[in-house]
Order: structure tokens, then C-alpha cells, then sequence
């Protein structure tokens, strides 16, 4: 458990300096520009540098596949339930997606390291890249939805560059195309410069967030979801999966981590209430710390 909170020491660090460089230089520290720099640029790097880091084979397709499978079997469900709960379209929105974009790079993939050791890269980089095709397609849709029309918003995936980034790395992989030892490092450097950049633009976004502000229900709504409905849920299914107990035990972590940054990049991009879903991965964030005890408690229990 010392890894663990060494690890998320330093992701608090970073967000510390974004929080601080917001308090003191105000305006001339531009949100809107990180996130431009992060969803444009830096997120296209992660994608490359992941899928190079371990060759995919056919044993290791299901674990992405499972997640997203448990991913959807609530979320379809919540889209439809967050029209008869609130009658905000942007409320609607937040609920039914910013509870099932976890962040399972940022913080997944480093706690996987301390908790399993090297052997989780490869299963977590999965994990994270189908959370990212969860995040930059459906996400980008019902994101766009809370402001923009249909047409827009599938126009809006389309835009987004981490896609055809991921296809690209994908293809690479499965010929066995390496990129070469210059290649990599520098993939490597752009996509650790792009979690950098994810953790300090949610310090950024911190600055002025007042948590009285936020709307009960939404608040319970959404973490009710995240750390009670996905967890039971994915115990459940990864029981009847034939997938050996560490690989259960690496999508298990990954299914509770908390919020994802990438939902304050679309919220922001689209104009739904980024500051509001700020304070709803604050939060998050904060109730992980006590919940890494439960998290590790459970694992233990059921797969280790």
C-alpha cells in the first residue's frame, strides 16, 4: 500500500500546481487553451505510446471487451432513467455519462503497477484505451448532446484526432510494425506531457469550484453509479467470465476508479457545465483515498 499512496502523492502534487497557477496568475492561465492543447494534441501521443507497449494478442481482446460490456449494461439503462430524474438537458447529461468515464490512465494505470506490479501494464493499457473509445465516441456524443443537435454532435466525434490515432496504433500493433527506439521515446515523452497536462488542467479547473453549489441529487445520482452499481455489478459478471483472478482483479480496480479528468475536456469543449462536473471529480477523488482500503480489502478476498 506504500506504492499506492506514493503514487497518489505525486498525482495530487500535479494537481496542486495546476490549482496554484490558476490562484496566481488568474486569467493569463487560459482552461480553454488546455484543453485544446490536451484533447487535440497530447491524448493522440497516450493512444500511440499504449498500444506499443505490449504486443496484443487473443487472450488479452476479452479483457477490453468485458469492460466496456459492463460499461454499456448501465449505461444505456441511466441515459433513459436521467430524463424522468431531471429536467435539465445538461443534468441529463452529466448523469448519464460522467459516471462511467473512470480514469483509468491517469490514476489506473499507475495504481495497477503498485497493486499487481509490472504485469498489469498490458491489461490496464487495454482497459484504458476502450475507456478511451468510450470516452471520445460516445462520450463526445452525449456530451455534444447537452448543446448541440444530432447532427453536430456525431460531427463532433468525428473531429476528435485520438481516434484515428488509436486505429492507426492498432493496425501498427497487430503487423508487428515497431515504431523504433527514437520513435518511442518520443512517443513516450508526448503522452507522459499529456497525463501531466490532464492532472494540472484539473487543478486549473478547481480554482473557484464551490461544492455548495452542486445539485444533491446529481452528486448522489452519479456516485451512486460509480462506487456502488459498477462495482456489485462487475463482481457479479466477472464471476461468470473463465478470465484468471488477476485478470479480474486488474478490471476490477479499473472499474472503481474515480472520475475521469477527459469528462472536464468534453464538458468544456461543449459547454456543459464543466465546473460542476469539476466538483463531481473532486470529490471523487477525495472519497478514493479511504475507499483504496475496501478496493484492496476486496480484491484480496475474491482474487488474489
Amino acid at each position: 500500500m506504500i506504492n499506492v499512496f506514493i503514487s497518489i502523492i505525486f498525482i495530487y502534487a500535479f494537481i496542486s500546481l495546476g490549482y496554484l497557477s490558476k490562484v496566481f496568475f488568474k486569467e493569463d492561465i487560459n482552461t480553454k487553451t488546455l484543453t485544446l492543447l490536451s484533447v487535440y494534441f497530447f491524448q493522440p501521443f497516450v493512444a500511440l505510446w499504449g498500444f506499443g507497449t505490449a504486443s496484443l494478442h487473443a487472450e488479452h481482446i476479452s479483457v477490453p471487451f468485458l469492460y466496456i460490456f459492463i460499461i454499456l449494461i448501465v449505461l444505456l439503462p441511466s441515459i433513459l432513467i436521467s430524463k424522468k430524474l431531471f429536467s435539465d438537458k445538461k443534468e441529463q447529461v452529466i448523469f448519464s455519462i460522467t459516471g462511467f468515464v473512470g480514469n483509468t490512465g491517469n490514476i489506473g494505470i499507475p495504481l495497477g503497477i503498485a497493486l499487481f506490479g509490472q504485469e498489469s501494464v498490458i491489461y490496464t493499457t487495454l482497459i484504458n484505451l476502450a475507456n478511451v473509445f468510450v470516452v471520445y465516441m460516445l462520450g463526445v456524443y452525449i456530451y455534444s448532446r447537452g448543446s448541440f443537435d444530432v447532427k453536430t454532435s456525431l460531427l463532433n466525434i468525428i473531429k476528435i484526432p485520438i481516434i484515428p490515432a488509436s486505429i492507426i496504433a492498432i493496425i501498427l500493433n497487430v503487423n508487428s510494425i515497431e515504431y523504433g527506439k527514437q520513435i518511442e521515446e518520443f512517443l513516450k515523452m508526448g503522452a507522459y506531457s499529456g497525463i501531466v497536462m490532464q492532472l494540472f488542467l484539473l487543478g486549473a479547473f478547481l480554482q473557484g469550484v464551490k461544492l455548495t453549489k452542486i445539485n444533491l441529487r446529481l452528486l448522489l445520482g452519479v456516485f451512486s453509479q460509480k462506487f456502488i452499481l459498477l462495482p456489485l455489478l462487475s463482481i457479479a459478471i466477472l464471476s461468470l467470465t473463465p478470465l484468471s483472478a488477476f485478470a479480474k482483479a486488474v478490471i476490477f480496480m479499473e472499474m472503481m476508479m474515480p472520475l475521469a479528468i477527459s469528462n472536464i475536456n468534453l464538458a468544456s469543449l461543449y459547454d456543459c457545465r464543466p465546473k460542476d462536473i469539476t466538483a463531481l471529480i473532486l470529490l471523487s477523488t477525495l472519497l478514493f483515498l479511504p475507499l483504496l482500503f475496501v478496493l484492496n480489502t476486496i480484491i484480496n478476498m475474491l482474487y488474489l
